[in-house]
């Protein structure tokens, strides 16, 4: 955080922000696509890849494959197995019907209400400290770089929801080490694909092995001390939930642990960082949030019973994970035939669909797809896409995010406690830079002007 005056935030000009973000993040296949359409073949070192950027096409490619007949490309299995190990989202066939079959439950809507309350006790501990640094200054409002502190509270939240209240020493340790195994796998310099591109890289690659060792032998720990425990399998928390149902190993409770904790604080996070931006570009939304606030909660506490009806949240959400979503492709290998207009993809062969392409296109969005436009959700889930393929913000088919009441719940909590605080602009210090670092974020942080609010009264 920074202070500074008020007169340094006034008149900031942020017209060069655009949202046309496509040949920014994927720059090559933003070309291929000019030269050979939504559907074709590349090379990624070795391994060819099927690219699809057609909702057509990929209805017609996912329609009848289970879930569980899915698999991830091995290239990409490899590259990430520090990370991920065989969680849910790298494990295959009958056994992620069995991982699947353990986790539902643990993340379905009636176990997220203990969740709710300790989002609500982290989310408020961070507003008080930012209103405290403002308060402690000359100016009436701070620079505040907001993603780092959305990824520090959605760390904390995802480390409480996880492991329980109890072992936050190691869960800090856990999300820290987590944080840097990511930067050390999906970092620049990286030739995935490429023949002995582990030796060409060497030192990156004892550092990612050694940090998933470590971050293996944490969770190690507390599942060990939660097994010895007397209410080590009564908690309600996420591994306490697992050790009760009894139905994964020790090592496949370590690697489902870390595939929770890190898609659970990376994409809420991500989703919340995009949202400030785009509401502190767009203050008449972030007026129509807080009256839809008022009119819901009615000046009382935060109930959680009624964050369903804040719709024009869910519009927001929507729009935000279309523009800019926190898994910008989504990657799959065929493990048996699959037959599309007559032509054949081979058992084994990687597809890689490009998100970002379809959320952008114009054809399926019209010539505003550019545009932040909330309301286009209104009356429609898909947001007036011509196409129900088209946007696909959780997945499609039987392998859709399992996490995804949990982020929208989180997504909700947080900004109703922020927007009833608190206004915010963007500093003229930003720079509009979408990177994919496996998710996609703002390469150079987000800096907003945060204003505590005067006399709103939304919730407590």
């Amino acid at each position: 955080m920074k202070k500074i005056s008020r007169s340094s935030s006034s008149g900031s000009s942020l017209d060069h922000t655009s949202h046309d973000i496509h040949s920014t993040v994927f720059p090559y296949f933003h070309q291929w696509r000019k030269s050979h359409g939504n559907v074709y073949v590349y090379w990624l070192g070795t391994e060819p890849f099927l690219y699809i950027a057609d909702a057509g096409f990929l209805q017609k490619m996912s329609s009848g494959v289970l879930g569980k007949d899915w698999g991830k490309p091995n290239v990409f299995k490899f590259d990430r197995q520090p990370l991920f190990g065989n969680g849910l989202n790298m494990v295959e066939g009958h056994d992620w019907v069995r991982h699947r079959h353990a986790i539902n439950p643990a993340l379905s809507p009636a176990n997220l209400k203990p969740m709710a309350i300790l989002m609500v006790e982290s989310t408020t501990k961070m507003l008080d400290k930012w209103r405290t640094f403002i308060a402690s200054g000359s100016s009436s409002s701070s620079e505040m770089e907001v993603n780092k502190e959305i990824t520090a509270l959605s760390g904390e939240i995802i480390a409480k929801i996880s492991f329980g209240t109890s072992r936050e020493n190691h869960s800090i340790k856990v999300f820290e080490k987590l944080r840097a195994l990511q930067m050390s796998l999906f970092g620049p310099n990286r030739y995935t694909g490429i023949p002995f591109s582990k030796l060409m890289s060497m030192k990156q690659t004892l550092k990612a092995r050694k940090l998933g060792k470590e971050v293996d032998s944490l969770i190690l720990s507390i599942i060990d001390e939660r097994k010895r425990s007397d209410d080590g399998y009564s908690q309600w928390d996420f591994l306490g939930f697992l050790l009760n149902k009894k139905t994964l190993t020790r090592r496949e409770l370590v690697d489902e642990c870390k595939t929770i904790f890190f898609g659970g604080y990376e994409t809420t996070a991500l989703a919340i960082t995009w949202t400030l931006l785009l509401l502190a570009l767009n203050p008449n939304w972030q007026e129509q949030l807080r009256e839809e606030i008022k009119c819901v909660m009615r000046d009382k506490e935060l109930d959680l019973t009624k964050l369903p009806v804040l719709k024009k949240f869910g519009w927001v959400m929507s729009e935000v994970i279309r523009l800019y979503p926190s898994a910008p492709n989504v990657q799959r290998q065929a493990r048996e035939d699959i037959c599309v207009d007559g032509m054949i993809i081979p058992k084994g062969t990687n597809i890689w669909i490009d998100v970002v392409a379809m959320n952008h296109d114009p054809v399926l969005w019209g010539e505003d797809v550019h545009q932040f436009k909330p309301e286009r959700f209104e009356e429609d889930i898909n947001g007036g896409c011509n196409h129900k393929m088209g946007f696909v913000p959780f997945g499609f088919g039987g392998r859709m995010c399992v996490g995804r009441n949990l982020n929208v719940m989180e997504y909700k909590i947080v900004l109703t406690l922020v927007l009833s605080r608190f206004s915010f602009s963007v500093s003229p210090k930003y720079r509009h830079s979408p990177t994919t670092m496996l998710s996609l974020r703002p390469s150079n942080g987000l800096p907003l002007i945060v204003q505590p609010l005067q006399g709103f009264k939304g919730v407590s």
